[in-house]
């Protein structure tokens, strides 16, 4: 399956924010470490996709997601930030994944500024 993801203009401006000028690719991840749930969905920058991670698209930023994960995406979704809060909202024509998704920066940093 391959997924594309629509973002608006807030979208674009915050994830650009959130690469800080430095190189990262984000995910579309379901994390449950410590969340006591099925997940959380949150969007990780991170270095490089990890072996099983699947390219989403590249444009305007590379996102990808891990291939286990991937059916629990549509095909088509929209990605769009909260003008008044930190956050994403993830949603498609089928329903809405969450409203409150976040991001959390896992890079590594190669050198102390």
């Amino acid at each position: 399956m391959s997924i594309h993801l629509e973002l608006d203009s807030l979208s674009v401006e915050r994830l650009e924010m959130a690469l800080s000028g430095r190189p990262g690719m984000f995910k579309l991840f379901y994390d449950t470490e410590d969340c006591g749930c099925n997940g959380v969905l949150v969007i990780l920058v991170v270095t490089a996709p990890n072996a099983t991670d699947k390219a989403v698209q590249s444009e305007p930023y590379s996102f990808w997601v891990d291939q286990q994960q991937e059916q629990q995406f549509d095909s088509r979704m929209r990605l769009e930030a909260d003008p008044s809060y930190p956050s994403f909202k993830l949603s498609s024509d089928a329903g809405i994944f969450s409203n409150n998704v976040r991001i959390q920066d896992r890079r590594v940093n190669s050198s102390e500024e």
